[in-house]
């Protein structure tokens, strides 16, 4: 009897984590990692109560970066490349680097994008560049997301506000 109810709850558990590593990661899991990142950290983890879905991110909120004219920490003479954090969906990994110039957002570019699947491709392929084009007009990492992209979309934009935050914008 006692075997049958540790075989049960051994089930039970692995039951749980397929179901939860199934239904991925929620992109508002992504923003204690994507602090965390931007402070230099690596393996944080999140949950989300709204969606019942818990995972674990892996970032590397790396950067580099060249200071203008000696200014240390104003973002009116940031200048340099930056990378946001890698932020994991059940898609897989996003990730993109800002160029900054004189305080500006310059450039935006995917080093990563959702390919676990043929159909990600294609959505990420559709949604990066109107993304792309989103941020380098407001400036920010304040734009809708992708109809249809939703899940690239959020993940894209949690990326790009730790690069953000890593060149103090």
């Amino acid at each position: 009897m006692r075997t049958r109810a540790a075989v049960s709850a051994a089930l039970a558990s692995a039951g749980i984590l397929i179901a939860g590593w199934q239904s991925g990661l929620h992109a508002a899991d992504t923003g204690s990692s994507v602090a965390s990142a931007a402070a230099g950290s690596t393996g944080s983890s999140g949950s989300s109560g709204t969606s019942g879905s818990a995972g674990a991110s892996g970032s590397s909120g790396s950067s580099s970066s060249s200071s203008a004219g000696g200014a240390t920490g104003a973002s009116a003479k940031a200048v340099g490349t930056y990378a946001g954090s890698v932020v994991q969906t059940r898609f897989g990994s996003v990730q993109v680097q800002i160029t900054v110039q004189a305080g500006k957002i310059t450039d935006v570019t995917a080093l990563q994008l959702t390919d676990a699947e043929r159909k990600s491709v294609q959505i990420s392929n559709r949604a990066a560049p109107l993304l792309r084009t989103e941020v380098l007009a407001a400036q920010s990492a304040d734009v809708q997301t992708i109809s249809g992209a939703t899940v690239t979309s959020d993940a894209y934009l949690n990326s790009l506000q730790a690069a953000l935050d890593a060149a103090n914008l």
